[in-house]
């Protein structure tokens, strides 16, 4: 709906404080409706002069330059109000009030887990970055970062090396690559993983835009693994807010001898987990994956209109697209485009109910290939 899209683009450009943004949404139920509530229901709202300045009259060559960017398939921009904004996100106390998406926008409702540390690692912790990054994806739990350099960048590339599930949380507009060096990188991740940032694009990066970030990379995670970092470190500030969020945080210990050990040690003196295996953290998580299902289940049950084969016996008492995907399903392994095929469904919504299932432990994934569980 382009006209919702370019009044949530208006809503996003009035800058300033976030929550009465998102409280007139709330009210109002859709931007459309913000927008033509006017200025006594702005004010009403709580929203400052100069942002009701900006409603008015947004900026025209930044609303432009996003919505020309909006216009490739793969761009999204995904508001508060909107039924697919991540539900872990929501639980957060400052959620962001919308997020520009490049990539498949209900891969953030995927089970995932933050892997950050140190910019400048030991190869110790770049091995062990890389070595927890596989294990998750192996797991079909999706990894999360911030694409900074380093730890960010390892767990990235192993995740991507495996075929894996990977989310880059940005400090810049979705389409700025930062550090440059992560340009490779960057492109790799908007082609088979997701790019998420609460700026516009073409935003650049501001020492500010980081802490922000990082409450949005801890909001989307079960948990946030800090595998190495000094005692004044990002990561730190991640973890911190992973904590305010409700969210599990686990540390890598190292030796006492080595400067980017200390930030895990005061974390786990603070109450962190020492973890010393991906099986700690996985296992740590599941409860919270299991309220992630929940949640999905109740969206796609929502969403659900298509017409199904017949019942069979195992799932009578699923969905109608459950029963068609798990009437398309084998003992043995299947790859995701013949269910595509056999079920007539997107990759994107198999992907979504595919997690559920593996979640309510119906279906076993290895590989990129899924089967049925007896």
């Amino acid at each position: 709906m382009p006209e919702q899209t370019s009044a949530l683009l208006a809503l996003v450009l009035s800058g300033g404080a976030v929550a009465p943004r998102r409280g007139l949404l709330d009210m109002h139920l859709n931007p459309v409706r913000c927008l033509a509530a006017g200025a006594p229901a702005w004010r009403a709202a709580g929203l400052a002069e100069n942002q009701i300045q900006r409603l008015r009259k947004p900026e025209e060559a930044e609303l432009q330059r996003a919505l020309q960017w909006l216009d490739h398939p793969r761009h999204h921009l995904i508001g508060w109000q909107d039924p697919d904004y991540p539900a872990l996100l929501k639980q957060i106390s400052s959620p962001p009030l919308a997020l520009f998406v490049d990539g498949d926008p209900t891969l953030l409702w995927h089970p995932g887990v933050a892997v950050v540390g140190s910019r400048s690692p030991t190869a110790g912790g770049r091995d062990n970055a890389r070595t927890f990054a596989r294990a998750f994806v192996a797991a079909g739990v999706s990894v999360i970062s911030g694409m900074a350099a380093g730890i960010d960048a390892a767990a990235h590339e192993a995740a991507l090396q495996d075929n894996g599930m990977t989310i880059a949380v940005l400090g810049t507009g979705p389409d700025l690559a930062y550090p440059h060096a992560n340009t490779g990188l960057h492109a790799r991740i908007a082609e088979s993983g997701v790019l998420v940032s609460e700026h516009v694009p073409g935003t650049p990066a501001r020492p500010s835009h980081f802490p922000s970030r990082n409450r949005i990379l801890s909001g989307l995670s079960l948990g946030t693994l800090v595998v190495e970092a000094a005692e004044r470190s990002g990561a730190l500030i991640t973890a911190r807010q992973a904590v305010e969020s409700g969210r599990e945080v686990f540390a890598v210990p190292g030796s006492i001898h080595n400067p980017m050990a200390r930030g895990c040690h005061r974390l786990i003196r603070e109450g962190a987990a020492l973890v010393e295996s991906p099986a700690e953290v996985l296992a740590a998580v599941s409860t919270m994956a299991g309220e992630l299902a929940h949640a999905l289940r109740g969206r796609l049950d929502e969403a659900a209109q298509r017409p199904h084969l017949g019942p069979d016996k195992a799932v009578i008492r699923l969905a109608p697209d459950y029963q068609q995907l798990w009437l398309a399903l084998a003992h043995d392994p299947t790859p995701m485009d013949l269910l595509v095929e056999r079920t007539g469904l997107t990759a994107a919504d198999l992907s979504s109910m595919l997690l559920v299932m593996e979640l309510e432990g119906r279906v076993a994934v290895e590989h990129g290939r899924y089967s049925r569980k007896s």
